[in-house]
């Protein structure tokens, strides 16, 4: 994970009691627990885990679960959450896990894209090389540069959730930056007792080609790359074993 502060959607308390609701559906999780089932992985680590929607997912499956993620905030909710107690929660990056031996690390809701800093995703590849036994699987998923996402978020306009406890939150887009490989975005969050809290967050964009030769680069072989089923033409899904 970068070494540089969480974005203040997962690093702030208010937003991240909150993150759950603006995030919406995770249709994307189905596909993590069938691949990881289809790997027959029994030991898993969710590296960039956030709130912890997977990891407790997996440990409800009976697997063995190391979630990792920099932001406290965002492990607070996930503590909270039920069957959190399963987990094993690790505030921190890759480099902070010791050698698991694990079956399979994962990298969901695009965390890989986070690491902006190719020393930074270096790092973090081998890390998790180090953390997983031999063959184990590294699966995650990076935007297809040529599917343009940030076309999309142009065109994002302002919503409004209601929370339990919280009340009314509208959340309104005030920035985009393109200057690839990197995308930089800004949200602003509205809450009804008239604070404004700010995010912004910065995606590199890895082609193909990139993906490919960084993981070999650390020592995996891909496997595969695979469409997301909730965002076909989107994205990579990338499966690798290391060597």
């Amino acid at each position: 994970m970068p070494r540089r502060p969480a974005d203040a959607l997962f690093a702030e308390p208010r937003l991240a009691a909150c993150y759950d609701t603006f995030d919406g559906e995770r249709d994307d999780l189905d596909h993590y627990q069938q691949i990881l089932a289809e790997l027959g992985a029994r030991t898993v680590i969710d590296l960039g885990c956030g709130t912890g929607s997977l990891a407790v997912r997996l440990a409800a499956d009976g697997l063995a679960v190391t979630a990792v993620d920099p932001a406290l905030a965002s492990l607070d909710v996930a503590r909270g959450k039920p069957g959190a107690e399963r987990v094993t929660w690790v505030l921190g990056s890759a480099e902070d896990l010791p050698a698991l031996g694990a079956d399979a690390a994962v990298m969901t809701g695009n965390v890989a894209q986070v690491l902006v800093d190719e020393a930074d995703w270096t790092s973090t590849l081998r890390a998790l090389h180090a953390a997983l036994r031999r063959g184990g699987a590294l699966v995650f998923e990076s935007r297809r540069p040529e599917a343009r996402a940030w076309t999309r978020w142009q065109a994002a306009t302002e919503a409004t959730h209601l929370l339990p406890g919280v009340g009314r939150v509208i959340t309104r887009p005030v920035r985009l930056e393109v200057d690839l490989p990197l995308v930089t975005f800004e949200d602003a969050y509205l809450f009804a007792d008239g604070t404004t809290l700010t995010s912004a967050s910065t995606l590199r964009f890895r082609s193909e080609q990139e993906l490919r030769e960084s993981v070999t680069a650390a020592g995996f072989t891909v496997e595969e790359i695979r469409q997301a089923p909730d965002r076909p033409g989107q994205e990579f899904v990338l499966i690798a074993r290391a060597n």
